[in-house]
């Protein structure tokens, strides 16, 4: 029972971890084209605009970049849209 309690912490805590910063949120083709547009966000925004790029272009290829460092957000990018 102790483990499972033990199990049970660290699986909630792992839906406790937010998101800061600004991003910017750019879609490419397989062929590496750049679809559309970049859009700039904050923190968790990410996953909205990431979401929409989706919904807008199939298939495409979201990579998510901290506009400061300039680095990719490993976490997280690249995202293949269904």
């Amino acid at each position: 029972m102790k483990y499972l309690t033990n199990l049970a912490l660290l699986l909630s805590l792992g839906g406790c971890v937010t998101l800061s910063g600004d991003y910017d949120v750019s879609a490419k083709d397989a062929s590496g084209k750049a679809q559309g547009y970049t859009i700039a966000t904050q923190g968790r925004g990410i996953y909205t605009a990431r979401n929409a790029l989706c919904s807008a272009y199939p298939g495409a290829v979201v990579t998510i970049v901290d506009s400061h460092s300039g680095k990719e957000l490993g976490s997280e990018s690249p995202y293949r849209c269904r």
